[in-house]
């Protein structure tokens, strides 16, 4: 047997993508390496990408595109007859109800990038911007909050770690989550240090908060008091940076004002912190020469949670925090993940349309309401909102409801158990993908990466699935148009760029298609089959007007090449390098340029924070009797990774998917670690192996996400894999500006499951074990 070969790509498994390198085996990747050329990671690895190959070959991929029967079950039909029924399907839709009549849900993510610039393309040339995806469903609340501090929704803070002498983290463990480069190693750096601390705000004693100089440890669902009451204390004590603020903000006073009126004993008696706790957390603070401040979805899917934001930039602001090195900044974008669209609002919903995005937690009654505009035809691509979305029954009474539902996907997902059709794609390491989590400062990058292995037969690369559709729906150009545009890039890239340019003068209606158009002429050109990145050009070209000085660092461009040339020199960078490479490289006073206010100052007085902090209850901090168990739905452990793995033999250390329990509470029930329990919310109940967890608070429970998948047993029958969270959660329990879930604060109460239903429990779980040690 020959050796296998090794070939550079990225981690799909969080945001971070970090290099590495995949050894391939007979069309099989068989092991998995940090990859040391990266300019970016430079060799990391985690745990969790070492089985990478359990993502890769899995049962459960889907070989043909499926069409819904009539009694509910699905047959293969061919490519042909899919892509010309789903078109006639769309057609009569947009001809009866509208463009607004449809949706994206979705749309790429964790790695999984390339084919959402076509999807959004379609949906665009459809006549419609509806998009709801999963950063509708973590990250909203912040966005909107920069929208109006820094003057962009697509403005956005990131944390320049490696520099820092004090890192605040709250609620985030990135030992476990990461959420920025090689985390687990500057943690260890930060630990090593006499001159760093860290500082770790979380209900649980994390693996991050065991190596924390300061843990507060709050109480779920308090942190805007606790944030609240830290900021009243630093202002009371001065320990603000007026330098800072006189020449980079304005609104300083009416905030102080806020705050000084806060009762901060009361507020910390909310957060079950104490006044030495938090006063040792404002002298360190103090001392500090560069703090920066990292947040994850512990406040962002938390009580509060766009308030939470605010109370985050303001901690971040009125310390100076921002535009040093080890402290926060904005960074630029090569292609920005969301928009800006403030102002805007969803007319079936009434929801406020954030950073170009619909909140998850209203998808289903924008199917279900009776507005004129509501939804009936949803293309769901890379996304599972049957499992992920809140209220799991009413989400699939949604999609039940819909006229058509298409499902891009790899694998029978739950939602793809009910669309009208699946449509089989192509996994990540069989085509050209790519990431848009570029969030670093002052160097970012970003990594085109070609296929590693070969497409399994009878699926397609989404462009290609969204072009075929294009096409029979008759939204791109003629073959003679398109021909001419393919010849222009045949010849050069500077040629195909007026040709292009031209095109699209003449032909404006086009503008909705034109990365379906790219996609189609430049991406043939493009070395090792590269054509999805063709929509990176028009992107490169942005990006070399926006920061030319900043493009030019980063490829060391010499000073006699003309700006006019850095599109291009950028373009074929990113196309051309296999390890990835810097985009950017900016000096830290670049960071004022970013901003998007007049004069490029930062608002600190944003009236509808200020009014939400002033009208804010400790009352809100009480368990309900009837549900005393505050539960996090949706933690990240160490052998968890979202909705994409789907087989339970990557997972031994936990493959029932446990409930995180205190163990006094556990004794409480007279129960043990390894008994089944029984999660009661308002809307449901599950059956759940319990774990004793002594890093938990009382009263505090947790699961994990990226489980209650269904997948195929060796008998041919199916087996939900662990735990569907969303059967507990409701869509109302969540934040008042964004809509995003407060998934982290879920009130249930907790008993012994019963004796049938811990049978059925066992019973399944054994199944699952004996599919995680085969």
């Amino acid at each position: 047997m020959s050796s296998p070969q090794w070939h550079k790509t990225a981690c799909n498994l969080c945001y971070v993508n970090c290099g590495i390198e995949v050894a391939v085996e007979g069309e099989r990747i068989v092991k998995v390496r940090g990859d040391k050329a990266n300019p970016k990671s430079q060799g990391y690895l985690c745990n969790k990408a070492a089985r990478i190959p359990y993502y890769a070959h899995h049962a459960d991929r889907l070989t043909t595109p499926l069409r819904r029967r009539s009694d509910g079950g699905f047959e293969p039909i061919d490519w042909d007859t899919a892509i010309a029924e789903i078109a006639e399907k769309a057609r009569a839709i947009q001809a009866r109800h509208g463009g607004q009549s449809f949706a994206l849900y979705g749309g790429g993510g964790q790695g999984n990038h390339a084919g959402g610039a076509y999807a959004t393309a379609l949906l665009r040339a459809l006549g419609s911007r509806n998009t709801f995806n999963a950063l509708a469903q973590e990250k909203t609340g912040d966005f909107w909050v920069n929208g109006r501090m820094f003057g962009s929704q697509n403005c956005h803070t990131a944390e320049d770690v490696h520099h820092c002498d004090l890192l605040f983290a709250i609620g985030c463990n990135p030992w476990v989550a990461h959420g920025f480069p090689n985390a687990r190693d500057h943690l260890n750096r930060i630990r090593k240090d006499p001159a760093r601390r860290l500082i770790v705000v979380d209900p649980r004693r994390t693996e991050t908060a065991e190596l924390a100089d300061l843990h507060l440890a709050v109480r779920p669902g308090a942190d805007a008091f606790l944030l609240g009451a830290l900021l009243a204390v630093l202002v009371r004590r001065d320990t603000v940076d007026h330098g800072f603020l006189a020449a980079h903000t304005e609104g300083y006073d009416e905030v102080r004002a806020a705050l000084l009126a806060l009762p901060v004993d009361a507020w910390l008696a909310a957060a079950d912190i104490t006044r030495d706790e938090i006063e040792r957390c404002a002298d360190m603070i103090a001392a500090a020469k560069a703090m920066v401040v990292r947040v994850e979805l512990g406040v962002q899917q938390g009580v509060n949670s766009t308030l939470n934001s605010y109370l985050e930039k303001l901690l971040i602001m009125l310390t100076g925090s921002f535009g040093r090195p080890g402290t926060n900044q904005l960074h630029s974008w090569l292609a920005p993940l969301w928009g800006n669209s403030q102002g805007k609002v969803y007319a079936p919903t009434g929801d406020q349309v954030i950073g170009g995005l619909l909140p998850p937690n209203s998808f289903p009654r924008a199917i279900l309401s009776d507005h004129p505009e509501r939804l009936r035809a949803v293309f769901v691509d890379s996304s599972n909102p049957a499992n992920t979305a809140s209220d799991t029954r009413e989400v699939e009474r949604a999609l039940r409801a819909l006229d058509l539902l298409v499902v891009v996907d790899v694998a029978m997902t739950e939602t793809a158990r009910l669309a009208h059709y699946v449509l089989p794609a192509s996994s990540q390491y069989e085509k050209t993908e790519y990431t848009l989590f570029n969030f670093e400062f002052p160097t970012n990058f970003f990594h085109v990466r070609p296929a590693v292995l070969p497409r399994l037969p009878g699926t397609l690369p989404e462009p290609d699935i969204y072009v075929r559709l294009a096409r029979a729906m008759g939204v791109l150009p003629g073959d003679n148009v398109l021909a001419t545009l393919r010849e222009a890039a045949g010849r050069s890239l500077a040629e195909f760029d007026r040709a292009f340019g031209g095109f699209m003068r003449d032909n404006p209606s086009a503008g909705p298609a034109a990365a379906l158009v790219l996609y189609e002429t430049l991406g043939p050109t493009l070395p090792n089959g590269t054509a999805s990145a063709a929509v990176l050009w028009p992107a490169a070209q942005a990006c070399a007007r926006r920061s030319p000085a900043a493009v030019r660092r980063a490829l060391d461009v010499p000073a006699e090449i003309p700006d006019s040339q850095l599109a291009q020199r950028l373009f074929e960078a990113l196309v051309g390098a296999r390890n990835g490479t810097a985009f950017t490289r900016h000096s830290y006073d670049d960071v004022w340029s970013l901003i998007d206010t007049p004069g490029h100052k930062v608002r600190l007085a944003i009236p509808e924070m200020l009014e939400w902090l002033a009208r804010l209850d400790t009352a809100q901090t009480r368990a309900d009797p009837e549900y005393p168990f505050v539960l996090a739905a949706g933690q990240r452990r160490m052998f968890n990774a979202n909705q994409i793995f789907r087989n339970p033999a990557w997972r031994r250390g936990d493959p029932d998917g446990a409930l995180s329990v205190n163990p006094q509470d556990l004794a409480a029930l007279s129960a043990d670690d390894g008994t089944w329990l029984a999660v009661q919310s308002p809307r449901g109940r599950l059956v759940v192996r319990g774990a004793a967890d002594p890093s938990l608070r009382r009263g505090q429970l947790a699961l994990p996400h990226g489980f209650g998948q269904a997948y195929p047993a060796a008998d041919g029958t199916r087996l939900t894999n662990g735990p569907r969270i969303n059967l507990l959660t409701t869509a109302d329990n969540c934040d008042p500006i964004a809509g995003t879930p407060y998934h982290k604060n879920v009130w249930v109460r907790l008993e012994r499951a019963r004796p049938e239903e811990a049978a059925l429990a066992e019973q399944t779980s054994r199944r699952i074990h004996g599919m995680a040690a085969a």
